[in-house]
């Protein structure tokens, strides 16, 4: 493999990345909604120490939030049981249609809202209940079975105070009321009901539960509430209602698509950041690559009398083995360090071994090119060469004479 460590994302990672991104979206728009979202998201920030963790190879660290994680998968279960049902219901909801749009007539909803200003002008309490996509059957206790179509005198008549259901909430489904007289699970935020009644309480705690839509008249002042979410908000006038309702209408030709809408778009972004960092992690990290760095050469213990003048080369290649998340981090910071202290018995050249590369836990040296590097240095303290004035040197031209030996007579026998 080159210098580059490429991520090799190819189909099957595009569609692993995308999944996993989907799963996190729909996490992340349901913590929006549910009061369980501080302690999900604080777990959610464990879970990010736990990945940083991961990626540094800090296995004590790892070791210690994956024992914790075990022990908690049985806590979330017994604590947030009906908020992972929730969770569970909105994924199969994906599927289906919103029934209501499916049966209920153009006009159903203006229905709705004309009966709800007529009860308001007269103080006559009311609480309706207009189903969405996700079951709440289970939350629902008690009521009558009516299966009647939706009009403005039935729902008139079913508040009105001599009908012996009065108290209770309407469901409608589509154009169809479905059921009267039925109770609704008590909301226990006080922060938001303050000195409300009961109608609000059971509007409130259903829409916690579900993404049913709860209109409340209230019997003392007249005015209109609506609850979804898990949030409770009074409306100005009862007029208002008509625009509270209209995310609930059939959606106009050329009409913004709610995937278009600003804060889906950043949650998207943010899930697939997510994925994509999942998939950095425990995919392309986790394997076993070879890759082949550039690695600076450096001289260390050289002795003070000596200078170091050259290094050659001043960069080796170094082949590494490991998982790709080390190796990213090598990329940049790896090092070849050298012991230069035998340069004063007269050594200049050194081989480098593995064990002298600086590199992240977990990676192997497989291959150092070139393993042997030369140095270049000055002794400070060695005596300076006598320099000859110019007077006194020969021409290049002209060879010194070379005096030769003196003859010798012969010796007489």
């Amino acid at each position: 493999m080159n210098e580059r460590i490429a991520l090799d994302l190819g189909l099957g990672d595009l569609v692993d990345v995308l999944v996993v991104a989907a799963l996190v979206w729909l996490a992340l728009r349901y913590l929006r909604r549910t009061r369980a979202g501080p302690a999900l998201l604080g777990l959610a920030m464990l879970g990010g120490v736990y990945l940083v963790a991961n990626w540094f190879s800090l296995e004590l660290t790892a070791a210690l939030f994956q024992a914790f994680f075990a022990v908690l998968v049985l806590v979330m279960v017994v604590v947030f049981q009906d908020d992972l049902r929730r969770f569970f219901e909105q994924i199969g909801a994906l599927g289906s249609r919103r029934r209501n749009h499916d049966e209920r007539a153009p006009d159903s909803l203006d229905v709705v809202a004309r009966a709800v200003a007529r009860l308001a002008a007269s103080h006559t309490g009311a609480l309706i209940v207009i189903a969405g996509r996700e079951p709440m059957e289970r939350h629902l206790e008690g009521g009558i079975a009516l299966a009647g179509r939706l009009s403005e005198p039935l729902l008139l008549s079913l508040f009105d105070t001599s009908s012996p259901g009065h108290d209770g909430a309407v469901i409608l489904r589509g154009a169809l009321v479905e059921r009267f007289a039925t109770h609704l699970p008590l909301s226990a935020d006080h922060a938001q009901l303050g000195s409300v009644g009961t109608r609000h309480a059971a509007a409130l705690g259903l829409s916690e539960r579900c993404d049913a839509v709860c209109i409340v008249v209230s019997e003392e002042r007249g005015s209109v509430s609506i609850a979804r979410d898990g949030r409770l908000l009074q409306l100005a006038r009862p007029e208002d209602l008509f625009a509270a309702l209209a995310d609930l209408r059939e959606p106009e030709p050329g009409a913004r698509a709610p995937w278009r809408d600003a804060l889906a778009w950043r949650e998207a972004g943010v899930a697939l950041a997510i994925a994509l960092a999942l998939w950095l992690v425990f995919v392309p990290g986790s394997r076993e690559v070879e890759v082949t760095l550039p690695a600076r050469v450096v001289v260390e213990r050289l002795p003070n009398e000596y200078r170091l003048d050259k290094v050659s080369p001043e960069e080796v290649k170094v082949t590494l083995s490991g998982r790709r998340r080390d190796l990213l981090l090598a990329r940049g910071a790896l090092e070849a360090r050298i012991d230069a202290l035998l340069v004063k018995l007269g050594r200049r050249s050194f081989e480098i071994s593995p064990d002298e590369v600086s590199r992240p836990a977990g990676v192997q040296v497989v291959e150092i090119a070139p393993a042997r590097v030369r140095l270049t240095v000055v002794d400070e303290n060695a005596p300076p060469e006598l320099e000859v004035p110019e007077a006194l040197r020969l021409p290049e031209s002209v060879s010194p004479a070379v005096p030769s030996a003196p003859e010798t007579a012969p010796s007489e026998g």
